[in-house]
């Protein structure tokens, strides 16, 4: 069964079969608050689960899975205020930027290739020079699809972002934690999940090689090559087991990332979501004329996972990337 991409000139739906796995939207019509960027979303399992959440009253910025950095050099990329470690909170410091869709290089089966320039906010102005629309960063991207021919009821996304800093200037990469926020170094390939996956509970590596179940409390901040998410569903018919039905969403980092091990921002209450976090604690350099890139697998499965599971998962998630990656 094949796994195709079509594209209705703002999305691309991927379907296997006749199930549809995620719509990429490479032309939002977000407002600049909240930092227009390509999402997927939604987003399901093969048995058709859905998995994301896309603008939840709390946060509206967050869309499913999406790439999102909060402090990239003076900028926002993520969406919302910043927090600010002079005044101990959240400010609207009008900075956040876009993800521009610029072109696709190629759409080839279940792989896409696509160019993006991230610019300056609409207000942009002040000490730097910088001016409203100034393209800052030059971003290469790549997403494909895998879908196991047998075996493992799951699938495969693979990311790859190849940044170039063209600002001029330098544009270090950083979070809440390193701007004085404890424990919120979020920023990266960050996932939120539906409602119902809220009080859900947390995959984690085990120093033997398997897995293990957790509270999100305890795997925030972690240094890990992955984590999972484990979530139940409201209103969905029973499982084998009765009660409601669950899904896994894995995340897995390849040990080649800048930043080495990431730390891990992952929340179960009051919502869910999961992101591996290049400059968690410690701000990523990011120099004019200097490219960073990122690779990730995340792994959609249907039904629970133990820590047994978890560890399938993420090894069936790095097999992926040891296939697809660019020497």
């Amino acid at each position: 069964m094949s796994t195709d991409l079509h594209d209705d000139g703002a999305a691309l739906a991927a379907r296997h079969g006749d199930a549809e796995l995620f719509r990429y939207v490479y032309r939002p019509t977000d407002i600049p608050y909240e930092s227009p960027r390509p999402y997927l979303h939604p987003l399901r399992t093969l048995g058709g689960d859905l998995v994301s959440a896309y603008r939840p009253w709390d946060h509206v910025w967050h869309k499913g899975i999406a790439w999102s950095l909060p402090h990239v050099g003076p900028w926002n990329f993520w969406g919302g205020p910043n927090y600010v470690r002079e005044k101990g909170t959240y400010v609207d410091l009008g900075n956040d930027g876009s993800m521009d869709h610029e072109r696709f290089e190629s759409v080839d089966g279940a792989r896409v290739v696509e160019e993006l320039a991230w610019r300056t906010p609409p207000g942009a102005s002040g000490d730097d020079g910088a001016t409203p629309g100034d393209v800052v960063v030059r971003e290469h991207r790549t997403l494909a699809v895998h879908v196991p021919d047998a075996g493992e009821a799951a699938w495969v996304l693979t990311f790859r972002s190849e940044m170039t800093n063209v600002s001029g200037g330098a544009l270090d990469i950083g979070s809440p934690t390193t701007n004085g926020r404890e424990n919120a170094g979020y920023g990266g390939l960050f996932w939120r999940g539906p409602r119902s996956f809220t009080g859900g509970r947390v995959l984690l590596p085990a120093d033997d090689g398997s897995g293990v179940l957790a509270d999100a409390e305890e795997a925030r901040g972690l240094r890990a090559p992955w984590l999972g998410f484990v979530g139940r569903h409201d209103g969905a018919a029973p499982g084998p087991q009765g009660g409601s039905r669950s899904s896994t969403v894995l995340m897995v980092d390849p040990g080649t990332n800048p930043g080495g091990t990431p730390q891990w921002f992952v929340r179960s209450v009051p919502f869910a979501c999961l992101c591996p976090a290049p400059a968690f604690s410690e701000e990523l350099p990011f120099p004019p004329g200097a490219t960073l890139t990122f690779e990730y697998a995340v792994v959609v499965a249907d039904g629970g996972s133990d820590g047994a599971r978890g560890a399938a998962l993420a090894a069936l998630g790095r097999r992926v990337l040891d296939e697809v990656r660019v020497p």
